[in-house]
């Protein structure tokens, strides 16, 4: 069943996932493209794909592994021209149940939390019997997007520089000082 509140969805019943790894390719259609433009508020989206590999990890998690890939328009923040991005990444989330030991941080005697930020990501936590790897997928594409993204040669102008003259505010009553010459 495909959700139509999501841009790019591809539902996976977790009960039907074995230890061994599906390969399953995703590739968005002419729709979804279109609301994808929408959702990431570019120019355009030429294409989005998946190629992934979705296997049990532990004993109720899901692994999802594979490369990303897609190819779209963004409006420069120079000059608002387009400036094309293609983005070909890894792509690695793992999935546990909601309310499961697997997702909890690990702290230590102090209760002090150790993140590593080059280690692995903390699993996601899912409800029910299903994972939307489509949903994954738009998500990781919509983060490895350019935040600023610039056309090759553009800068910005001059800046302009205020001044002890260009600062003063004006008086609202020099309007006023002539009004009541006689």
């Amino acid at each position: 069943m495909k959700n139509d509140a999501l841009p790019f969805s591809f539902p996976v019943k977790v009960g039907n996932i074995s230890v061994n790894a599906v390969e399953v390719t995703l590739k968005a259609n002419d729709r979804e493209l279109k609301a994808l433009v929408a959702a990431w508020n570019v120019l355009t989206v030429e294409a989005v794909s998946a190629e992934l590999q979705i296997s049990r990890w532990k004993k109720d998690g899901v692994r999802v592994r594979g490369r990303i890939r897609a190819k779209l328009a963004q409006a420069c923040v120079v000059t608002l021209e387009p400036v094309d991005e293609v983005i070909d990444e890894p792509l690695e989330v793992i999935f546990v149940p909601e309310g499961s030991k697997l997702a909890r941080i690990v702290a230590n005697d102090s209760a002090e939390m150790i993140l590593d930020p080059d280690g692995p990501d903390l699993p996601e936590m899912f409800t029910g019997d299903t994972i939307d790897v489509g949903q994954t997928v738009a998500e990781h594409v919509a983060l490895a997007l350019d935040p600023y993204p610039r056309k090759a040669g553009a800068h910005f102008g001059e800046r302009i520089e205020s001044t002890e003259e260009t600062d003063q505010k004006p008086n609202p009553f020099t309007v006023l000082k002539d009004w009541k010459k006689d």
